[in-house]
């Protein structure tokens, strides 16, 4: 009865693992939630009232590649990050799960060569896989990407189609490649004829303080197609997200945006607009800012404490998550059951990869655990894995 494609419909590991956080006494690590208390719960609802009374179509279908003033903001402000672009390029989505959804229909045939990173996004091979590609994994490290990794197999002949990563506060891994390696990476498309599409939901979340440049900003020859969203910056509720490519990219997404929901929603488009118009969003990505690294410090240094002498763990200087690996090669699909009985929860390692998966890794979610249980829940998975080693 099924199309053949469903076969490689899979059910999201992350999704399966939420239920368990139903209990109110598991401390989760597990989900990547943005913390609710960031949300700006008082300026949406102004906004919202200021929508409803000035915006005659705020209600109404709107425009499949969004509403004009959503996008004229937010190619303003993309300049404010070096990424030049215009109307035409740009592309309102109804989240980033749906550009990369889009992105996978319109450029995947199957057996198309794709390049992702070791690990990678689980979402992003969720939808790609859909397609039936063939996916080289690239190794990363502290500083991202091995680009010199993806360049021996493209000297080997290897035709890839595109290389997907998440370059900034990377998902899983937290990691955040260099400046010289997303150069490299440039270069190597424009020489062997490949896309980059660029991943780019956490850059904002930077606690570091110092300036990174996007793929995009450095691309000169439109290589690269440049994904956001709303939903780390202002509340994943809405749905919203926006692609920047190259024009006839962007025409055919709105063909296939146009099959798949016709529109976003235009109410949450003028919100988004006007958020972002009354520069709201400054004061507000402030705001998650240093909720966000006072929670990455109490988890560094709560793995610090339990964790020392069997893992070792990224550093992330942005985003959301880290990524632990044990010193010995288990399988973490079984101490899941320990961690369950401890009341804590993470996610596994291994699905996050497309191919070569490490069975010995988590991925930890800092962001939407109350300071005061992060101690707390680190120590409980401490407990779980040493009971589970012995």
């Amino acid at each position: 009865m099924f199309a053949e494609r469903t076969k490689y419909l899979k059910s999201s590991v992350i999704r399966e693992t939420l239920k368990y956080s139903e209990d109110p006494e598991m401390i989760s690590f597990a989900g990547g939630l943005p913390n609710p208390h960031t949300f700006p719960k008082k300026e949406i609802l102004k906004l919202a009232k200021d929508v409803i009374a000035n915006r005659p179509t705020a209600l109404q279908y709107g425009p499949t590649e969004g509403v004009k003033e959503l996008r004229e903001a937010l190619v303003k402000r993309s300049k404010n990050y070096g990424i030049k672009t215009d109307l035409e390029n740009l592309i309102i989505t109804t989240g980033s799960q749906q550009s990369l959804f889009l992105l996978a229909e319109i450029l995947i045939d199957h057996g198309d060569k794709i390049a992702v990173e070791s690990p990678t996004y689980l979402g992003a091979l969720n939808a790609f896989s859909v397609f039936r590609p063939e996916y080289i994994g690239i190794e990363m490290d502290h500083d991202g990407m091995k680009v010199d990794i993806l360049e021996e197999h493209l000297r080997a002949g290897e035709k890839i189609k595109f290389v997907y990563t998440i370059p900034t506060f990377q998902n899983p891994a937290g990691t955040k490649m260099t400046e010289d390696r997303r150069k490299h990476l440039l270069e190597l498309a424009e020489k062997h004829d490949f896309l980059i599409v660029e991943d780019d939901p956490y850059s904002e979340l930077n606690y570091s303080g110092k300036e990174i440049r996007s793929i995009k900003s450095m691309d000169n020859s439109d290589r690269v197609v440049y994904l956001s969203t709303f939903s780390k910056i202002l509340c994943p509720g809405f749905r919203l997200g926006w692609i920047i490519g190259r024009k006839d990219i962007i025409e055919k997404m709105s063909v296939a945006k146009q099959a798949a929901d016709l529109c976003s929603g235009n109410f949450v488009q003028y919100i988004a607009a006007e958020y972002l118009e009354r520069n709201i969003i400054d004061k507000q990505v402030k705001l998650i800012r240093k909720t966000y690294k006072q929670k990455r410090d109490l988890m560094l240094a709560a793995l610090e404490k339990h964790f020392s002498d069997i893992a070792t763990w990224t550093k992330p200087e942005g985003g959301m998550f880290l990524w632990l690996e044990f010193h010995k090669s288990i399988s973490v699909f079984d101490l899941f059951e320990y961690a369950i009985k401890e009341k804590v929860l993470f996610i596994p390692g291994a699905p996050f990869y497309a191919v070569h998966p490490k069975y010995n890794t988590m991925r930890l979610n800092f962001t939407n655990t109350d300071d005061e249980l992060i101690e707390e829940g680190i120590a409980r998975l401490a407990h779980a894995s040493r009971k589970f080693l012995k």
